[in-house]
């Protein structure tokens, strides 16, 4: 049997990264710790948490005509990822992300786009083959609105399956949540898309049907150590709870499960199954510094869940 093929489309940033107490407050210099320079992105870390879970993937995207960038494209090779939709964009910076990590392991990130502005409508058309041929087609919000928009109507045309993280939040046109399958949005996100909070299951109930009424068939929102809420169009929704781990770090978990989810699904397991294999993926990361250092392997995963039972 084939496997199920997989695109991505997305970021690539360079973190840098910074261990601090407590977040500075304007006009404040404080001292910090443990500094890195790490790969990330939304794009590639979802693109790296497929390729190390076992994916067949494609991952579409840009990187800036410096050592960064040829050294991201070595990364992504060893993570099992066909880069041959990645152009190096003359004149431009790879993608960069400051970032700052406080002690309860919560972040606060700025980011300079560089070469992943480059990313446009016209480039995506040389890249149409990549869509036409995978299965599913995962993205997020790091890349210019109009190229995600195109890349959903493209993967509808050729009846490629939609998956949507809308991170980082954004307004975004209904007519491009028409074009979603699945959509993985965290708390923060459902509510910027809905207007509803989601505070408890009734909230996170409502915000799931405002999106199942813009045509969206699944949603499923992320709720950090509760687990997800899982909802079905015309099922009753419920919460999936995840592991429970000491986390040290949730910079890229949400990215990983991700990764792991589409991957799972692509394998051909159902969607709870999917989400277990992907909440064991997200729980190993936490427990880890960094973003792309953090996403564990398939034998990590497999081994993680069987001591589960």
């Amino acid at each position: 049997m084939s496997m199920a093929k997989l695109a991505v489309m997305g970021s690539i940033n360079v973190d840098h990264i910074l261990n601090l107490k407590s977040f500075p407050q304007p006009g404040e210099t404080v001292q910090g710790e443990r500094y890195q320079v790490a790969f990330g992105g939304k794009g590639a870390n979802q693109a790296v948490a497929a390729g190390r879970c076992g994916a067949d993937i494609t991952f579409i995207a840009c990187v800036g005509q410096d050592d960064i960038g040829e050294r991201v494209l070595q990364q992504l090779v060893k993570d099992n990822i066909n880069t041959s939709a990645i152009e190096v964009i003359a004149g431009e910076a790879t993608g960069v992300a400051l970032i700052f990590v406080d002690q309860q392991g919560e972040n606060v990130i700025g980011i300079n786009a560089g070469a992943n502005g480059a990313l446009t409508p016209e480039y995506l058309c040389r890249y149409e083959q990549v869509i036409k041929d995978a299965d599913a087609l995962l993205l997020q919000l790091e890349t210019p609105l109009d190229t995600v928009q195109l890349a959903a109507e493209t993967a509808k045309k050729h009846n490629t399956k939609v998956i949507l993280n809308p991170a980082p939040a954004q307004k975004i046109s209904d007519r491009l949540l028409s074009l979603v399958d699945i959509i993985t949005p965290n708390e923060t996100e459902a509510e910027f898309l809905t207007g509803v909070s989601v505070t408890g299951d009734a909230g996170a109930e409502k915000a799931a049907q405002s999106l199942h009424n813009k045509g969206i068939e699944t949603v499923i929102i992320t709720l950090g150590s509760r687990g997800v809420w899982l909802s079905e169009k015309g099922k009753q929704g419920k919460v999936v709870s995840g592991f429970e781990v000491k986390a040290i770090d949730t910079i890229a978990a949400g990215d990983t499960f991700n990764g792991a989810l589409v991957t799972g699904l692509l394998e051909g397991k159902e969607i709870l199954s999917a989400i277990r294999f992907a909440h064991a993926a997200a729980a190993i990361a936490v427990t880890r510094h960094g973003a792309q250092p953090s996403v564990p392997w398939r034998s990590e995963i497999d081994a993680f869940l069987a001591e589960q039972g």
